[in-house]
């Protein structure tokens, strides 16, 4: 029963909290040995890895390297390399008014920070945040996906391995009611969530109740655009790969297709060739190819396949949650695929005559987490880039934006606020504090009052800052 579990949780944290209090968790050295530890870990648990992923998501064990415990360890060595360098003091300038004052930004731990995962890619994006927050100096309780069970029950094999849980604690059970009792009765120094915009807009006022920052990476419908001069060959590998990835379960794929109206049937051609040589022509019972997490989503994903023609794909067996790669074409402005995230493997198709048709469909769902243009033109790539504002982009690529640990990852508007991935996974559980240092050796009377007489002195310092 959960309302039990509430007050063990909430002496836990205590006992996190009491443990963060003690510093222990500043040095560099605990920092990068916590970060081998998790390293060691997953490295350790990599064949109950694929065993749990191919359990919850039907998913192979090269696709799980590349999108999950792959993922995750580039994300781990690179915090490890980089963590001297991102912790050192930065040094500033400092004004003439407050010479010979030196002034620099320390980079300081949020505190106890809860990152709550998601069940799409439920290892990589319950853990991937937990690097920043140890590499921050953070301690940390993390909430894996109850949707993904397998996959739950060896990340908590994972942090039980790593960590003391007065340091990283794992909870298991109904999100919901383990995340609003200890919202209720423990206050975070950050939260971490990724899934959907219903849940993730509760966690902000939940949070804003007691005044607690947020970072929420939430999702969207990512468009994506192949232009009159987009190298159709190209284009249709790049959006087939990371579309139908996961079965379509993924919050950076593209959502639908704006393809210029001269390109559509070579597209389409294009696409459904790539579609067979990926994943043969027997898809349900390929191990390279995903399913469905469970019913409800399943159900609902299949209702979209009732809102336009189908020109490829549209087979589906419940009993084994599959849904065939699908594409549509001819849907009305206002049918349901067109207005909800998909977050499956049916991918709509519109053709646009000029780029006012593709701006309507575009501004109906404002603030895409991603957005993608196919183009071999740098004016057509700058348009478009600064006519749709998003979380993120790529040009002549879709989705792989986010493997990149010098690029922030996070959307914008509705699709979320705040970034995360490498240095940025560090800022985002930091606290950059300012600090002046003055020396007593200069103390001229002229700082001090009396003030009469002094303004315009005043104003020549302020004014050369």
């Amino acid at each position: 029963d959960i309302s039990h579990s509430i007050p063990v949780m909430i002496t836990q944290l205590s006992s996190i909290r009491s443990f963060y209090n003690t510093h222990a968790t500043l040095p560099y050295a605990f920092r990068k040995q916590q970060l081998l530890a998790l390293k060691k870990a997953v490295t350790d648990h990599e064949e109950a890895i694929y065993a749990a992923l191919r359990t919850d998501l039907h998913k192979s064990r090269e696709e799980c390297w590349v999108t999950e415990n792959g993922f995750l360890l580039a994300e781990l060595d690179h915090a490890i390399r980089s963590l001297s360098e991102w912790m050192q003091p930065e040094k500033v300038r400092t004004n003439l008014l407050n010479f010979p004052s030196a002034s620099y930004i320390r980079h300081e731990p949020a505190g106890v920070a809860l990152i709550i995962g998601p069940w799409n890619y439920p290892l990589q994006l319950s853990l991937a945040p937990l690097v920043g927050a140890i590499a921050a100096g953070n301690c940390a309780v993390l909430k894996p996906s109850e949707f993904a069970p397998a996959t739950a029950a060896v990340i908590q094999q994972i942090i039980e391995t790593a960590f003391s849980p007065d340091y990283i604690l794992c909870v298991q059970g109904d999100g919901a009611s383990i995340i609003g009792g200890m919202m209720q009765d423990f206050v975070f120094d950050h939260v971490f969530y990724t899934g959907g915009a219903v849940t993730g807009k509760k966690i902000y006022s939940m949070a804003a109740e007691k005044l607690v920052p947020v970072t929420l990476e939430l999702g969207g419908k990512s468009p994506c655009i192949v232009e009159s001069d987009a190298d159709i060959e190209v284009a249709a590998k790049r959006i087939v790969m990371t579309k139908f990835s996961n079965a379509g379960q993924m919050c950076v794929a593209p959502d639908y297709i704006l393809v210029h109206a001269s390109r559509k049937e070579a597209l389409i051609t294009a696409m459904k060739e790539k579609i067979l040589r990926f994943f043969g022509g027997d898809m349900e019972h390929t191990e390279h190819y995903g399913r469905i997490i469970n019913e409800k989503q399943f159900d609902r994903i299949l209702r979209y396949l009732q809102d336009g023609k189908i020109i490829a794909g549209g087979r589906h067996h419940r009993e084994s949650l599959f849904i065939e790669p699908t594409l549509l074409e001819y849907m009305t402005p206002d049918a349901v695929v067109m207005q909800e995230e998909i977050f499956g493997p049916v991918l709509p198709v519109i053709p646009f005559d000029d780029n006012d048709q593709a701006l309507q469909v575009i501004h109906k769902h404002p603030d895409p987490l991603a957005f993608y243009v196919f183009t071999q033109s740098h004016k057509k790539e700058k348009y478009w880039l600064d006519a749709v504002p998003s979380g993120g982009a790529c040009i002549n690529n879709a989705s792989w934006h986010l493997t990149n640990p010098h690029l922030p990852f996070g959307g914008r508007g509705t699709s979320g606020m705040g970034a995360y991935h490498g240095r940025f996974s560090f800022d985002t559980f930091s606290r950059k504090r300012a600090v002046m240092k003055t020396p007593v050796w200069f103390d001229p009377s002229i700082k001090y009052p009396p003030f009469k007489g002094k303004l315009p002195l005043f104003k020549w310092l302020m004014k050369r800052g």
